[in-house]
């Protein structure tokens, strides 16, 4: 199995960041989807499905959980990251351009860390790596 020539700690904390990561992204789209974790700014309920909110939810609830998982890794982290970097001009640039001033910086660190995740992949320890090891 191809490690990407990465130190088995450097695999560890790989796999780490990417279920860590995922895991965090979740608790934002739970809200918005399911009206968990206090749900949808606070109401305790879900936001529309077919909004900006439902679309968003949905997306960080299941790519979030693909992430945790390491399946489809590298087209699901491209995915949210364009989310990320949309959520960023849409929702925090009308604070201002930089993230210090609007707030963005989360969604900025989201999505250069799911950017890095679609060019490197999920790791040795992951769905990917698994189904990949399947078909040699």
């Amino acid at each position: 199995m191809d490690n990407g020539g990465r130190t088995p700690f450097q695999q560890f904390t790989w796999t780490v960041l990417r279920i860590v990561v995922g895991l965090a992204y979740m608790t934002h789209g739970l809200p918005k989807l399911f009206g968990l974790l206090g749900g949808f700014g606070g109401a305790g309920e879900a936001a529309p499905l077919i909004s900006k909110f439902g679309v968003a939810g949905t997306l960080e609830t299941f790519g979030g959980l693909l992430i945790v998982l390491g399946l489809f890794t590298r087209p699901v982290a491209f995915l949210l990251a364009g989310e990320m970097a949309v959520a960023y001009f849409w929702v925090h640039l009308g604070g201002g351009l930089w993230w210090w001033e609007n707030g963005g910086e989360l969604a900025m660190i989201d999505s250069f860390v799911f950017l890095l995740f679609s060019a490197w992949g999920a790791g040795s320890v992951s769905v990917d790596a698994w189904l990949a090891a399947r078909r040699e």
